[in-house]
């Protein structure tokens, strides 16, 4: 049975905590303005993030964004754990100094939002104490929580982190390179360089290579990696300031804010303002 914590203000899901035997509540796409942490367990299963398809074999953690569309299916029985927090709960992006969640567990645009664990008991003795705790409702229970899911995030930053740098690819050719160049080059000038033309003739290649070379490293497109850079920074002003709208697509290189709210809603599924006044801190400076 799944342990829950509403948000007394706003009846809207602050906490939960579920332990589930199927998969009968992921099989279908769906979008959800919290966190969301999966433990699977020893599974053979299908995940779907962002229309991207995935096959995961063993013991995994998938760890996705609000709004994140998600969906995970398997023809045979699977277990795990299902954690959700809304950003009023924990903010990550407050805490990005102490745990680098962003880029890493979430809004990573270059890599995909799992990993396969070989330490999950770790992550399972931490979800007892969230269990124990959550029974208890006890005073101070928020800080002990958001102390226990601290933990559990930093643990999660660690093996994402070697996960990714172990299933890296080894070879060190033009076509590696070119792609961390991309990369690179698409942190650098996403405010402003929003075509994969432009980053095409930064890396001195045509857009047909670079297309071939991103599909074959990355399983994206140059302009699926720039807009979601785009969109990341996107939520994180809507998420952390009150600039309005128009304010955040002008820094991000969109003067005509409807084209912006387009795009980010095509992305996101929602508008940039629901997606403030569901997600963002800066919803309690818009009030």
């Amino acid at each position: 049975m799944a342990q829950t914590i509403i948000d007394q203000q706003n009846g809207e899901l602050a906490f939960r905590l579920d332990h589930f035997d199927d998969l009968s509540q992921f099989d279908h796409l769906q979008r959800k303005n919290y966190h969301t942490l999966i433990l699977l367990s020893e599974a053979d299963a299908t995940l779907v993030v962002d229309f991207s398809e995935y096959q995961l074999n063993g013991t995994h953690l998938i760890c996705l964004s609000p709004y994140q569309p998600h969906m995970l299916v398997s023809k045979e029985a699977c277990s795990g754990i299902l954690l959700n927090f809304h950003p009023d709960f924990f903010c990550t992006y407050r805490h990005q100094n102490e745990i680098e969640t962003e880029g890493v567990l979430f809004n990573n645009f270059n890599q995909p939002p799992f990993f396969e664990t070989t330490q999950a008991e770790i992550f399972l003795n931490l979800f007892d104490q969230i269990s124990n705790e959550m029974r208890r409702k006890s005073i101070a229970q928020h800080e002990v929580l958001v102390s226990y899911l601290k933990v559990l995030l930093i643990e999660a930053v660690r093996q994402k982190k070697q996960f990714d740098e172990t299933n890296a690819p080894k070879s060190t050719n033009r076509q590696s390179e070119m792609v961390q160049h991309l990369v690179d080059s698409i942190e650098n000038n996403f405010y402003k360089l929003h075509s994969p033309q432009d980053y095409a003739d930064m890396l001195c290649v045509n857009t047909k290579t670079l297309a071939g070379i991103v599909k074959k490293y990355l399983n994206q497109t140059p302009t699926t990696l720039i807009t979601n850079r785009i969109i990341i920074e996107a939520k994180r002003e809507l998420y952390l300031t009150s600039k309005s709208v128009k304010q955040v697509g002008a820094a991000l290189g969109y003067d005509d804010e409807f084209y912006f709210s387009r795009l980010f809603k095509k992305k996101v599924g929602v508008s940039p303002d629901i997606y403030r006044k569901t997600v963002g801190f800066a919803k309690l400076e818009t009030k």
